[in-house]
């Protein structure tokens, strides 16, 4: 077990011996839409659920806690627990007001880089951000369905945009030993003080999600539009966003998928295409959870697609969109 010098040592039993190892991959960072301190969720954990994270992140300065070792399986993030082949995920639960719409204030931030470097040098994970839902790097836990059964918004769309514009980056700079710049202190710092509303030139984003299962299918070596929403279009321009597409295929074991983004103007029906992305390989229980992350920006009449190319054809059971919207 590997345990964390940063943090007060706050060991779950049985769990903490009964459960199986992992070799860490991943971090995925949540908020436990309370306004907890890491004691708090370590009683939670203990008292009230069979699930557990590893560490947990209060508000106060330096208020961090881990409550079972890195090598060892914690159940916060569904799919990404323990995979078969042994790698799992290190789960940080973090304090929120009782909405999580607040964002992380400047000693959590601190909190998560200062880990987040940790994994980095003790477990070897990569300083990128997951492109899958079995990628190596780091998130957060509403990236990807198989992290979440039920589905989550959890860190909620404040603290998305500060895990990919502060956090993240300042995790990469310290790693590299290179020195970010600070983030200002949120107002309010603490969770009994109102949240002031976003500014007019800093929208806050809609948070996307919708999914539903099907029946799709796609024949071998021919690019497939997938339907992620309502209709074939999965947004309309004008916005900015960043949106991941899933998809559950089935099909013939070492079946190769790949994905890519389009965008259509309407009036002309021209296409902007990605480079395909590869989504995997159909594993010997015939399934494969496909999950391909694009940021961008639309202009009015443009719509965002989404496609499939697979080497032998499968079909399509299951879709899921998700993600952050800026309409302009």
């Amino acid at each position: 077990m590997a345990w964390y010098p940063g943090a007060k040592k706050l060991e779950l039993q049985p769990e903490s011996d009964s459960q199986q190892a992992i070799r860490p991959t991943q971090l995925i960072m949540h908020s436990i839409v309370a306004d907890w301190d890491a004691r708090r969720t370590y009683e939670f954990w203990r008292d009230s659920t069979n699930l557990e994270s590893h560490f947990g992140i209060g508000y106060g300065t330096k208020d961090i806690a881990q409550y079972m070792g890195t090598e060892t399986r914690a159940d916060a993030n569904a799919g990404a627990n323990r995979r078969s082949d042994g790698t799992g995920a290190i789960s940080v639960e973090t304090a929120s007001n009782s909405k999580a719409s607040d964002p992380w204030n400047a000693s959590q931030v601190e909190e998560l880089i200062r880990l987040g470097v940790w994994a980095h040098q003790r477990h070897g994970i990569p300083l990128r951000i997951c492109r899958t839902s079995g990628d190596p790097g780091f998130g957060y836990h509403s990236m990807f369905a198989a992290w979440s059964t039920s589905g989550t918004a959890c860190p909620g769309p404040a603290r998305i945009r500060q895990f990919r514009e502060v956090v993240f980056p300042g995790i990469v700079a310290r790693a590299k030993g290179k020195t970010p710049e600070p983030e200002k202190p949120s107002k309010p710092t603490t969770p009994t003080a109102p949240v002031p509303p976003p500014k007019e030139d800093d929208p806050m984003p809609d948070l996307l999600t919708e999914s539903s299962p099907i029946r799709a299918e796609v024949p071998a070596g021919k690019w497939a539009l997938l339907a992620m929403a309502k209709d074939s279009a999965l947004l309309q321009g004008p916005c900015s966003y960043s949106v991941t597409a899933y998809a559950t295929v089935i099909g013939t074991p070492g079946t190769r998928v790949e994905g890519r983004y389009q965008d259509l103007t309407v009036a002309t029906k021209r296409a902007s295409l990605d480079l395909p992305m590869d989504a995997g390989m159909i594993g010997p229980d015939g399934r494969l959870d496909v999950a391909l992350t694009r940021p961008g920006k639309l202009a009015s009449g443009v719509q965002l697609r989404f496609e499939l190319l697979a080497s032998a054809p499968v079909t399509v059971t299951y879709r899921v969109l998700r993600g952050l919207v800026w309409r302009n």
